[in-house]
């Protein structure tokens, strides 16, 4: 049953993808068999989605973004522009014998976003990586490995340089207790508690 979801007429969505209520898919995107994509999702001109491919709700995904097998996307992710999963260390369009490459001949290797994350445009996702919740991924970066909770990475490879506030704005040193340092947000007042550890590492 797909309740109130708006599909382009150019778009290509498979009769086996499940596409939750209030969802719009728009020009040319196409959304293989057996994806799930939650509700009131937003998918852009040329989105492709692979086949069991999930995304949770109120999901932003920008112009030309390919989310290969194996990405899971949490509730509330932005994924802007032209961004790419992958989801193989080791690509290869043949075998050492010249024989074409066949389903059975690589290892999957999957990448979750988590809830509230954010992926700066043309930024690239490597397997086996897990974004933390509202972490924020520069423009053009390539992430090679996992990135925390609201961790803030730039850069190939992407590397962590700071925190942000679930508002998108960089967080600010507050005090230090205990393992934590009470970070705080200039713009909302917020204040996030982050690991000490990976607060130094990010200075």
């Amino acid at each position: 049953m797909r309740e109130n979801v708006r599909i382009h007429p150019t778009a290509d969505v498979s009769d086996e993808a499940k596409i939750g209520a209030g969802t719009m898919i728009w020009h040319q995107c196409q959304v293989r068999e057996r994806a799930q994509i939650g509700e009131h999702c937003v998918l852009a001109k040329g989105v492709y989605v692979d086949f069991e491919v999930h995304l949770g709700n109120n999901v932003k995904v920008q112009n030309y973004v390919s989310i290969y097998h194996g990405v899971t996307i949490e509730d509330g992710v932005f994924i802007g522009p032209h961004v790419c999963f992958t989801n193989d260390n080791l690509p290869r369009a043949i075998n050492a014998d010249g024989s074409l490459k066949s389903a059975d001949d690589w290892v999957l290797g999957r990448i979750r976003v988590k809830r509230g994350a954010a992926l700066g445009a043309n930024s690239t996702i490597l397997p086996k990586v897990e974004i933390g919740e509202w972490a924020l991924v520069g423009s053009g970066s390539v992430v090679t490995k996992d990135v925390p909770d609201h961790g803030l990475v730039v850069g190939n490879p992407a590397r962590l340089i700071g925190f942000v506030c679930p508002c998108g704005h960089r967080l600010v040193a507050g005090e230090i207790e205990g393992e934590m340092m009470a970070a705080r947000c200039p713009e909302c007042d917020t204040v996030t508690h982050i690991p000490l550890t990976l607060w130094r590492k990010a200075q």
